[in-house]
């Protein structure tokens, strides 16, 4: 079983920065990916931004040149700075760790709320 525990998130005006934290306890596997995924009211779940152990980098389209994702593979961290907010940002902004348990296996966090004020 894996854990994951996300931080950060809030309120912030429209241009402003947030940083999210999500980090991966317990039965965890060197090879694995972990990520972001944003859900708005009354909308589907989308991904954010996805980053594998081996440091390859997927981000969705609208927040390219926004928002960075990183992690630390010996904390089993991922992080997620978001610049240049905008009030279509505003979501619950879920983490996710997969990684391969004789198939692949998705594990999310709670997730944190990201309001963004025009």
């Amino acid at each position: 079983q894996v854990l994951v525990e996300e931080s950060g998130g809030g309120l912030v005006q429209a241009g402003g920065s947030l940083r999210l934290s999500c980090s991966a306890s317990g039965r965890i596997r060197s090879v694995n990916a972990m990520g972001w995924y944003r859900q708005a009211p009354g909308k589907q779940r989308d991904v954010v931004a996805t980053v594998t152990s081996g440091g390859d980098i997927n981000y969705e389209d609208s927040v390219k040149g926004r928002f960075t994702i990183s992690r630390d593979n010996g904390k089993n961290t991922v992080y997620l700075q978001m610049n240049s907010l905008k009030p279509d940002d505003t979501a619950h902004y879920y983490c996710i760790f997969d990684q391969f348990e004789g198939s692949w296996r998705r594990y999310w966090g709670q997730g944190t709320q990201v309001t963004v004020s025009s």
